[in-house]
């Protein structure tokens, strides 16, 4: 028996697979290259999301480097295969990356201070008063947060196929944003929405074909925003948001000035023609310089909390929000004015052109550094109107605050008993005995000391108890620094909450512009009344030809309407009115109503054509995915299968076919054949089945409606691959793509 030679067997041939619709995995280029400039746009969105917390001016330039520059590093690195370099050599580059480009950028070469601005940023944008000023050492912390969200976003286009997970970074940084921003000017609500639209947009783009279903989810999103929006305000928590500044601990209060400006009246009032600064201002005012609300017997300081602000002071939390108020624009010019207070009118809002520090109970801007002669800043304050009736009948404020502001504590220095103070309380007694509210006896108080003493800058210097019980008692002479300290102390001693003011009144000029000079030095308390707040009063008389002397003008509308509330309570008796032999109080000035202008028709037509081109882009974009969608979802296997070739049809008209023709479905697919590599094998097999949906007598079933539409899902593949970006884009944007057939 012979065995027959071995002969080498011949390899099995490779099992062929049924696959008529190969599909490739890996997106391509121009799909890659879109994603990354999607995931940058999202970074700086997501950026811009500060801008409750700084400026857009400050935080839009680096939003705009910190996102564009780590997506560039990680495409250099990676293109244009994925995966081409291990994961930590992309981290490393990302982080040199952007401390170069920060220590460039932000701190303009100073690489030495970078890893203490960014462990301190945190606190620090915590203690500031929004908007933050565009300082480096703040800026850092939102330029590392968009830094790295871009970075880990295009590294998750690059190396991932999942369709939204490049957009998480960006979430997480508005996250941040939000959280921040809580009290700040503005509305992140459209940041949001634009959030919203650039994530459906990386989702259809990373889709590619397969993005039936992101138009429902956009809907859906946009109608869970538009239900939490309408719910927002009445759930419990909507009034009291979550503040992450109320759990941090501001830094201790920095010491203002060497020389308090009470300590200077005295000798600015013997130099009365110095020039202090100069003022443009729509409404002339008193200018406020320093509050004072701490007394010892000896001094009067200031127990404020002073912190760094951008440009915005926040508003008085004190006063009622229902008062009027007419708004006072200024503009400061600096020449001899010393120390580190800044003059403004009572209550600034916003203040541009000098960084300033406030202490946000009684809104006292002050410089970090000494003013000098030529600093010029604007500033935007708000002059509250007072109603007289609510005046009348307003009484002492009893809260913490205002419990402190009525203390009235011994001497330094002493053991027994003051004095003074007895005497001081049974003087106010007598003063305030027939008047039956807080606001009438403040008012009586002052109206007593304008006729019980008279002014004089020759008088004797200085607010102790000593010196003011011999001013009252005895001298009789003195200027504002007497009379306001004076009374300061006499209201406490009979539960008036006091402050003391240090400011200047309007100063000589006209037209709005003034010169204030060390002449125009003016000292007044304050009272602090419940759902008032802090009300001034002006218990120093007018000195007989002041005007004529000095020239200054008399404050403003404001000043000269409370005065004449205060005036008329003053004459009252327990509401009974003037006394036998009294002339009528004078009538208060009509109440000043804030001037509304409408908004110029120009303003809404401007914007009503910035809207065309959104909302051109919007339907260019959502109508041929909502026509898709129909299509592939329609009621019968015949009418998807039709639909399968309308869109297939479509599609060939980025590469040449023409939009009107009476080619037949195989001579649609010859051209086809021709133009586009690889779509033959797909558009026979459609035009077969278009046509046995259109002439054959048994119906087609569901099955060859989904081959059908996978046919139409591979041809719109390689017609996107051969038309190229441009081409698709054109045609996206032409106008013949809103049709609706």
């Amino acid at each position: 028996m012979t065995t027959p030679p071995n002969t080498p067997a011949e390899p099995a041939p490779p099992p062929k697979v049924a696959d008529p619709l190969p599909r490739s995995d890996a997106p391509s280029a121009v799909r890659l290259a879109c994603a990354l400039v999607g995931v940058t746009a999202l970074a700086v969105v997501a950026g811009l999301g500060f801008h409750r917390v700084f400026t857009l001016r400050d935080i839009g330039p680096v939003a705009g480097v910190a996102a564009v520059v780590p997506v560039l590093l990680a495409g250099a690195i990676s293109w244009p295969r994925r995966r081409t370099w291990p994961l930590w050599i992309s981290i490393a580059s990302t982080v040199v990356g952007w401390t170069l480009v920060a220590g460039l950028t932000l701190f303009h070469g100073d690489f030495v201070v970078i890893g203490g601005a960014l462990r301190n940023s945190w606190k620090g944008t915590l203690t500031t008063l929004m908007p933050a000023p565009g300082k480096p050492e703040l800026l850092v912390l939102p330029h590392v947060l968009i830094w790295f969200a871009a970075a880990t976003g295009a590294e998750a286009v690059l190396r991932s196929r999942t369709k939204a997970l490049p957009a998480l970074p960006a979430i997480a940084v508005f996250g941040v944003a939000v959280l921040l921003g809580v009290g700040g000017p503005g509305s992140n609500l459209p940041v949001a929405a634009a959030l919203v639209g650039l994530i459906a947009v990386l989702v259809i783009m990373r889709a590619g074909g397969r993005a039936g279903r992101v138009p429902a989810g956009v809907a859906m999103a946009a109608a869970l925003g538009l239900v939490a929006v309408l719910a927002a305000p009445v759930l419990p928590v909507a009034k009291t948001p979550y503040d992450p500044r109320e759990t941090v601990e501001a830094p201790p209060p920095q010491q203002r000035d060497g020389v308090s400006p009470l300590d200077r009246v005295s000798a600015w009032l013997q130099t009365p023609d110095q020039q202090m600064f100069a003022v443009h201002t729509t409404d002339p005012e008193n200018w406020r310089l320093a509050v004072l609300d701490r007394f010892d017997g000896v001094t009067w300081t200031s127990g404020a909390s002073f912190v760094t602000a951008g440009t915005r002071v926040p508003p008085d939390g004190h006063a009622s929000r229902h008062q009027s108020e007419t708004s006072v624009q200024q503009r400061f010019t600096i020449q001899n004015l010393p120390g580190v207070w800044v003059p403004a009118a009572d209550r600034p809002r916003t203040i541009k052109g000098l960084g300033v520090t406030v202490d946000p109970v009684s809104g006292v801007l002050t410089s970090p550094r000494q003013l000098r002669s030529g600093q010029a800043y604007s500033v935007t304050s708000t002059a509250r109107d007072y109603d007289p009736d609510q005046l009348a009948e307003a009484e002492p404020a009893r809260d913490a605050e205002g419990r402190a502001a009525t203390a009235l504590p011994e001497s330094p220095g002493t053991t027994a008993s003051n004095a003074q103070v007895p005497a001081f309380r049974r003087l106010a007694q007598q003063v305030t005995r027939d008047q039956s509210t807080g606001f009438q006896r403040a008012a009586k108080l002052a109206d007593y000391l304008r006729t019980a003493a008279r002014y004089d800058v020759s008088g004797l210097p200085g607010h102790t108890y000593a010196q003011l019980d011999y001013f009252l008692t005895r001298s009789k002479r003195g200027t504002s620094e007497q009379f306001a300290t004076s009374y300061a102390v006499l209201a406490r001693a009979v539960g008036l909450p006091t402050r003391v003011v240090v400011g200047f009144r309007p100063g000589v000029g006209g037209n709005g512009a003034f010169e204030v000079r060390s002449g125009d030095v003016l000292v007044w308390p304050e009272v602090d009344f419940a759902g008032l707040g802090w009300v001034p009063f002006y218990p120093t008389p007018e000195q007989e030809g002041r005007s004529r002397q000095s020239g200054s003008v008399p404050a403003g509308d404001t000043q000269q309407k409370l005065e004449a509330a205060q005036k008329n309570a003053a004459s009252k008796n327990k509401g009974q009115g003037p006394g036998p032999g009294k002339q009528p109080a004078p009538k208060p000035a009509p109440v000043r109503k804030p001037v509304h202008r409408a908004t110029p028709w120009w303003v809404y037509g401007s914007a009503a054509v910035a809207l065309i081109p959104v909302g051109y882009l919007a339907a260019v974009l959502l109508l041929p995915m909502l026509r898709r969608r129909r299509r592939r979802t329609a009621a019968t296997p015949a009418d998807r299968i039709a639909g399968a070739w309308e869109q297939t049809v479509e599609s060939l008209h980025a590469v040449g076919l023409p939009p009107a023709t009476a080619l037949t479905a195989h001579e649609v697919a010859d051209f086809g054949g021709r133009t586009v590599t690889g779509a033959e094998r797909h558009l026979l097999p459609l035009a077969d089945l278009v046509n046995r949906a259109e002439y054959a007598q048994a119906p087609p079933d569901p099955a060859a409606a989904d081959a059908a539409w996978r046919h139409t899902d591979q041809i719109g593949r390689l017609v996107a691959q051969a038309a190229g970006p441009l081409k698709r884009a054109s045609r996206r944007l032409h106008p013949r793509s809103l049709r609706l057939r």
